[in-house]
């Protein structure tokens, strides 16, 4: 058995024309997460088009109006593996009314799908699942003051915190316990 892989999530934001989607689609091109071929198709098509610079942008805009605009319209997501670390664990696609599960391990979720997802956050959080304590079981996911997604925490993974300022209140609190 060889080394664990670091998962990492990554969310690109950033203005409208800054190179999100061309940065992002680069990065999974590096990352051996397309091909060489598939980018020179792109690069063709790109070129044709009078918008060769939009090659790696393509990775994640498949809508004609994205290509044609030059704008991301739809979001993406996408799950690529390098030596050492994997992007973006989504455990199963199930279907917004029932619940039910349609699939496990989907590659990609396009926009209106739901699923159940790894989330792993880049700060601590206070949380609870839904079930638990519903007002802190719900969450939103923003983007340039847009919702891009909305759901409810099914379950948690504490960690114990070994480090960390503790204030004096929680200290307080401590004592009197």
């Amino acid at each position: 058995m060889g080394k664990e892989k670091l998962h990492i999530n990554i969310v690109v934001i950033g203005h409208v024309d800054s190179g999100k989607s061309t940065t992002t689609g680069h990065l999974i091109y590096k990352c051996g997460g397309i091909d060489k071929r598939t980018i020179e198709k792109f690069e063709k098509e790109a070129a044709e088009m009078g918008k060769g610079s939009f090659k790696y942008a393509w990775v994640l805009d498949k809508l004609k109006a994205e290509r044609e605009r030059g704008i991301t319209i739809d979001i993406s997501l996408w799950k690529f593996e390098t030596s050492k670390y994997y992007f973006a664990e989504l455990k199963e696609k199930i279907d917004r009314r029932s619940g039910k599960k349609l699939e496990d391990n989907p590659k990609a979720l396009k926009s209106g799908d739901a699923a159940i997802v790894d989330m792993v956050p880049g700060k601590p959080m206070c949380v609870e699942s839904f079930s638990e304590y519903p007002p802190l079981g719900r969450f939103a996911v923003r983007d340039m003051r847009q919702t891009v997604a909305v759901g409810v925490i099914k379950g948690v993974e504490k960690k114990v915190s070994t480090t960390g300022k503790v204030t004096k209140s929680a200290q307080k609190a401590q004592r009197n316990k």
